[in-house]
């Protein structure tokens, strides 16, 4: 287990999985708030906006609370921000107070940026450009809290948000602003993190965000990586600049509702039976619903007929606080290209009451579903999947494809939640790396190997590195299952793991990193300097350890030559970005 146990190595991943949005609020609140206060930039606002005139609509069905059976961490405040203020001294606000302000930003968890008399307030559902009033929650010496209570001047990008719990479930945190305005915001958000704590340049070329959709073909991908690599190498000399970082408008999607292949809920109790959705923001509270906009419409289909079967037969909801009921979380996956859908039932105990006539039930509902597995996690803890998974019907994985590369997905294993954007991303990855076949290409913290077949495609080796065992043995079988010879990966730390093969004598022309939203160790930055590829291509799920892990890069001989940010998760604050480094 490479001095890692399996806990930890899952512990070690489930970070990983932030980047892609679990169901609940994984904003990260607490940690650098005053951090990215983006302007936003310029939508083309849509004709039939509804501008509000409360920070959202007040007749909206609610959905049903109910205490946890297993609530995540991640769901859950800092209780520093639920402690009463003490008044402070010489700021110009109190508590309770009301006030009308100009909203100038949105910081990275989505709450609109506004000054009272120079003191800054965060106020959730306000929108840049906005003229709000609202009243003071929290104060803090440089910075407090406040609630929206009306909305004097509308943002031209302010919408309606469409799901009948917004207020409540912490899912999505910008629904009321149109997608055009959220593609905007997004790339607002990279240039800010880059200018302000990167310190880098950067050259934004055009005033208006372009709502990127369009998939590449392989042949364009191909035809992107010639136009880079005869960047590169001097040949395409009046497209190069050195006034800056260009940072491209944001990869947005043609339809950014329902494009979700996988749900964790988390299940309790109430009369009548089992309930289950998500958890409400900052709280352990249980918001029961049938439906989300962002998942695929099956994955709604078949945690409704779970509970509802599960409630027929009695099965009992998991009690976090006793530690006792049998059903903890209900996990749906659905592979979008080949449609099957596999579902897993995370108990408290191996003994399922009534398991054949439920699996029958369920088989007979849900006749899509390719398999039904059980993970038993009988521990107290917020870690959703237990160590032990066995097959109750069907196969131990579904099989599903990002582009042409197929891959097959086992209860645990990581896979990326947006099908459509990951193959956007992924081209983006190969465009960067400029590969014309010949190269030897180092994909560090490379997961379960998606970004590594990726590239393995167009280069002549690939060698991808990854600290959790059971992330290499996925990617060792999808490499088999594509019949990829050109690829080898290894299991250990990429910090530790490339100076060793650097030893052995393999030499790298292009690094790929993907690493956690902490960004890249700085023993490996230091190993890639010390490597000197020609090229490096970070893709990042943190605009602020981007930027701090460029600047380094920076400093050490490289140039960034080029940013992408990618939208993987619509109506979400999160934004994946791509960056494109040369050696100078």
């Amino acid at each position: 287990m490479n001095g890692i146990s399996l806990e930890q190595g899952m512990n070690i991943y489930e970070e990983r999985s932030e980047c892609t949005l679990s169901n609940t609020n994984r904003s990260g609140r607490g940690k650098n708030r005053r951090n990215s206060a983006a302007s936003q930039g310029q939508g083309n606002a849509s004709a039939s906006r509804q501008p509000s005139k409360s920070s959202r609509p007040s007749t909206r069905q609610q959905g049903k609370e109910v205490r946890p059976q297993g609530a995540s961490l991640s769901a859950v405040r800092p209780k520093g921000r639920e402690r009463e203020s003490a008044p402070i001294e010489g700021i110009p606000v109190s508590k309770n107070e009301e006030t009308v302000i100009d909203i100038i930003g949105m910081n990275h968890d989505g709450e609109g940026v506004g000054r009272a008399n120079g003191y800054t307030l965060f106020v959730q559902g306000a929108l840049p450009g906005e003229t709000v009033r609202v009243r003071v929650m929290k104060t803090k010496k440089q910075y407090g809290y406040a609630k929206l209570l009306e909305i004097v001047k509308a943002s031209p990008d302010r919408v309606s948000a469409p799901c009948p719990i917004y207020d409540q479930c912490g899912g999505c945190q910008i629904q009321h602003m149109s997608y055009a305005g959220q593609l905007a915001w997004k790339r607002q958000l990279v240039v800010d993190n880059l200018q302000r704590i990167g310190k880098l340049n950067v050259l934004v070329e055009d005033d208006e965000q372009a709502i990127q959709t369009e998939q590449t073909s392989t042949e364009e991908q191909m035809n992107g990586s010639n136009r880079i690599r005869l960047r590169m190498e001097g040949v395409m000399i009046e497209d190069d600049t050195t006034q800056g970082i260009r940072v491209l408008p944001t990869m947005g999607m043609d339809e950014p509702w329902r494009y979700r292949n996988k749900a964790q809920v988390p299940i309790g109790a109430a009369e009548g039976g089992l309930v289950g959705g998500f958890y409400a923001k900052g709280s352990h509270r249980i918001i029961d619903m049938d439906t989300c906009l962002i998942q695929h419409e099956h994955n709604d289909e078949v945690v409704a007929k779970v509970k509802e079967i599960g409630s027929h037969f009695g099965i009992s909801a998991y009690n976090e606080e006793t530690g006792r009921g049998l059903l903890r979380h209900v996990v749906v996956k659905k592979a979008f290209r080949t449609g099957e859908m596999m579902l897993v039932l995370v108990t408290n105990g191996r003994d399922i009451p009534y398991k054949d006539e439920w699996i029958g039930s369920i088989r007979e509902a849900i006749p899509h579903v390719a398999s039904i597995c059980q993970n038993v996690n009988k521990k107290q803890t917020n870690v959703i999947f237990g160590d032990e998974t066995r097959v109750l019907w069907g196969r131990d994985v579904i099989y599903d494809y990002i582009g042409d590369v197929q891959f097959a997905i086992s209860a645990r294993s990581f896979y990326q939640v947006n099908p459509v954007q990951t193959e956007v991303l992924y081209g983006k990855t190969v465009e960067y790396a400029g590969l014309s076949g010949k190269e030897t290409v180092i994909d560090a913290y490379c997961g379960i190997g998606t970004i590594s077949l990726f590239l393995a495609q167009h280069a002549d080796q690939v060698y991808g590195v990854e600290i959790v065992p059971e992330a290499i043995e996925d990617a060792r079988s999808n490499a088999l299952l594509n019949e990829m010879k050109n690829v080898k990966f290894e299991v250990g730390a990429s910090e530790d793991v490339i100076p060793r093969w650097k030893e052995q004598g393999i030499e790298a022309d292009v690094i790929v990193v993907d690493p956690p939203r902490k960004g890249c160790d700085p023993r490996l930055l230091d190993t890639i300097l010390e490597m000197k590829p020609e090229r490096v291509v970070y893709v990042s799920c943190n605009p602020s350890t981007l930027a701090r892990d460029l600047r380094v890069l920076e400093d050490g001989g490289y140039r960034t030559v080029e940013v992408t940010p990618v939208d993987m998760f619509p109506h979400t604050v999160h934004v994946e970005s791509v960056a494109m480094l040369v050696r100078v």
